[in-house]
């Protein structure tokens, strides 16, 4: 074994044999703690004082020896996870890591590079995996993009390139023309649209009354009818609509939006046309998601989330844009202390982040070419298969109504048992907080049509069929305890 002849010095500095000690058994315990997950609460309340004392965190003169740190995770932040990483888990979209994933990020972070400036390799692993996802979503060749820290900052890298374009094309970058021009601007989402959107146009400068939310349809999809005729009732009063933002997979209920009929509004007007596909922008890759994918190689951009549906360690977002020189174009900046490379530019130049992780890009890669192709499609269908599976337990339950049905794996339903005649939004409200708070399973609340519904997503590669089976037989439990007479 190669042992380096530099001596071990300083206030951070470890004893190889030590750090290696402390790598493999914490090696160990990442791995039983993993094993050992599915048996264990999905989540357990954070008592106040704990909570307060974490908060607190006061360091001591002296300082802690490299041990106490594992000892630490394991009894004051592991006993109290958020629960995406269990397979019992069905809330919000964050799903729990892939293993190689989690070796990834360990080898990122021990190789420390940054894909935002200078030449190493893993820069070039990230144009890989952005590649690779743009391919896989149905995106035309020559689409390029970042990596981001998820979908909010990548909805706002898109709403950005596309005001610097619709500028650029009226010769507006700058002075009397620009501030005329950005006055007026106007972006169009409909009303089941993430809130990262409205963030996002509210940072690039657009004030609340230049956002519209246009109406939906019944399905829940954005009405292309009504976004033509907001956008020409705007062109009429003199603003300038610039953009639209349609949704891959809402995180309500994972509706899409009709993207060839809003793409002819977008071109009938010269405006962006963007997709906030964070949950559902890899549908493409499906053989039963496709068709609702008609048409999404024609947008100007598209958000994802690889740490979704792919199960890549939080946070991993990706901006594409079919044109990756409109990216570049509103936001590259040079300095002297920065000497780019305009033949291979650096990813700083078309994001807002200098320095970046390279373990990000690692973990991408890896999990994609873990999978490959034919991987990512039956990842897909593990959570539709599971889908389906929690339908087919509700449908065959009288006391259990179905809302939602699809097309992704998002599910909306709720206990309405013939017998109650009480308000349903308190008994929703009620079955949800103890089905959370009793550490069996884990699911959220979302208003469809004005209606409260336990939602259930089913995102992680662990979960299985009896996961599913125990959060019907835990909702049913509840809802009959608390429509007892």
């Amino acid at each position: 074994m190669h042992r380096s002849q530099h001596s071990i010095e300083g206030p951070l500095a470890v004893e190889p044999d030590d750090f290696r000690r402390e790598l493999v058994r914490t090696a160990h315990w990442v791995a039983d703690y993993l094993e050992a997950m599915p048996e264990s609460p999905v989540t357990r309340p954070l008592p106040d004082q704990h909570r307060r004392r974490l908060s607190a965190s006061p360091l001591r003169d002296g300082g802690q020896a490299l041990p106490e740190f594992l000892d630490f995770i394991k009894t004051d932040v592991a006993p109290y996870p958020g629960g995406n990483g269990h397979p019992a888990f069905f809330a919000w979209i964050t799903t729990p890591p892939a293993p190689i994933g989690i070796l990834a990020h360990l080898v990122g972070a021990t190789l420390n590079a940054s894909c935002g400036y200078g030449e190493n390799a893993l820069v070039d692993l990230e144009r890989g995996a952005v590649r690779a996802l743009a391919d896989l979503a149905g995106l035309p060749q020559g689409t390029g993009g970042v990596l981001t820290s998820g979908g909010s900052m990548a909805n706002l890298l898109c709403l950005a390139a596309a005001r610097t374009w619709f500028l650029a094309s009226r010769d507006a970058t700058d002075g009397v023309a620009h501030d005329d021009i950005h006055a007026r601007l106007v972006c169009y989402q409909s009303t089941e649209t993430h809130m990262s959107v409205t963030k996002a146009a509210r940072t690039i400068g657009l004030p609340p009354s230049r956002i519209r939310h246009v109406p939906v349809t019944a399905d829940l999809r954005m009405d292309p009818g009504r976004l033509r005729a907001a956008v020409e009732a705007d062109l009429v009063a003199g603003l300038l609509p610039f953009c639209v933002v349609s949704n891959l997979g809402t995180v309500g209920t994972g509706a899409i939006d009709p993207l060839p009929e809003i793409t002819r509004v977008c071109r009938e007007h010269g405006l962006w046309h963007h997709g906030d596909g964070a949950y559902g922008g890899l549908g493409s890759a499906h053989p039963d998601l496709a068709p609702h994918y008609e048409g999404v190689a024609e947008l100007d951009s598209l958000t994802v989330d690889p740490h979704k549906v792919l199960n890549v360690p939080i946070a991993c977002g990706a901006a594409l844009v079919t044109d990756a020189g409109r990216l570049r174009a509103a936001f590259s900046t040079r300095a002297s202390y920065l000497d780019g490379n305009d033949e291979w530019p650096w990813l700083s130049e078309s994001t807002l982040e200098l320095t970046r992780p390279g373990g990000r890009a690692l973990s991408v890669w890896a999990i994609l070419h873990q999978l490959g192709r034919d991987g990512v499609r039956d990842l897909l269908e593990h959570y539709l298969s599971h889908a389906r599976l929690l339908r087919e337990l509700i449908r065959e339950r009288p006391d259990l109504e179905l809302i939602t049905d699809g097309p992704w794996a998002i599910t909306c339903f709720r206990y309405s048992p013939s017998s109650f005649d009480g308000d349903l939004d308190v008994l929703t409200t009620r079955i949800a907080r103890e089905l959370q708070d009793g550490g069996k399973t884990f699911l959220a609340t979302v208003r469809v049509h004005g209606t409260l519904t336990l939602r259930a997503s089913v995102c992680g590669h662990r979960t299985t069929k009896a996961d599913v089976e125990t959060l019907v037989a835990e909702v049913t439990r509840i809802g009959e305890r608390l429509t007892a007479h």
